[in-house]
């Protein structure tokens, strides 16, 4: 895997970790760490051998938003860097053929908590938290934040929390449907990947097209919903895995699967 400046790519088993690494920065997104992160997130959801990837943040946060000394001087243009920038790696994740998993240390800020919502699944520590830290400084979300708020919490909590700037602590992050599992600080990364190790040993095929079923899902009626069903089931009982899981019950062992 390639090296980087402001990334860190780890390979355990099935499994990569990606790790934003400007700690010093508490992983705030400056021009470097967009680009490393793009290269980063192409690169392991192209290589077939990893079948989950987890996102995680060095130090003491996961990612305390952008880095704000960018924004200085009559150049600046957020609309370019939005759409150019951050907008290809959060899509580059939402459409990646494998689950990926943030498991966020400290704070998840600004645009960090989009990249910790965008993921498929989230841990959080029990120290850590997600904040909308727009309001305070007269912007509004981005990085796909609305889209996720309202969607997870409704439109009136989403704006309650977008304009109140209230601090959420990763237990009540999981009783609002922000995160799945709260876990000790100090086992964040082992328990996070030992979940994805988990993830990794289930049917490849049955993970990407789940994860496509419920993006498809969550923009369209349930007639049309059915109907993408079907067309990925299919996909899906003519593989080579299939017929392996059916031999693998009968024969009650288990499954070795190809992705394929």
């Amino acid at each position: 895997m390639a090296n980087y400046e402001t990334v860190t790519v780890a390979r355990h088993d099935q499994v990569a970790l990606v790790t934003l690494n400007r700690p010093d920065s508490l992983n705030a997104f400056n021009a470097a760490l967009r680009h490393d992160l793009l290269q980063a997130v192409r690169e392991v959801n192209a290589d077939d051998t990893v079948r989950v990837v987890v996102l995680a943040g060095a130090g003491r946060a996961f990612c305390a938003g952008a880095d704000l000394s960018e924004v200085a001087g009559d150049d600046f243009d957020v609309e370019k860097q939005l759409n150019s920038e951050y907008k290809p790696v959060l899509m580059a994740i939402t459409d990646a053929p494998k689950p990926w998993i943030s498991a966020v240390n400290g704070a998840a800020a600004g645009v960090g908590s989009s990249f910790a919502m965008v993921c498929d699944l989230t841990v959080m520590a029990e120290n850590a938290y997600m904040y909308q830290a727009f309001a305070a400084i007269s912007l509004v979300p981005d990085g796909g934040a609305t889209w996720h708020l309202v969607r997870t919490l409704g439109r009136k909590r989403a704006y309650e929390l977008i304009v109140s700037g209230e601090k959420l602590p990763a237990v009540r992050c999981r009783e609002l449907g922000l995160c799945n599992r709260v876990v000790p600080a100090e086992s964040l990364l082992e328990d996070t990947l030992q979940w994805g190790q988990e993830l990794a040993g289930k049917a490849p095929l049955a993970l990407r097209h789940a994860k496509a079923a419920l993006n498809f899902a969550i923009e369209h009626n349930v007639d049309d919903s059915i109907s993408e069903e079907a067309r990925l089931q299919a996909i899906c009982i003519a593989s080579a895995d299939a017929r392996e899981g059916v031999t693998a019950f009968v024969e009650k062992r288990a499954p070795v699967w190809q992705g394929k």
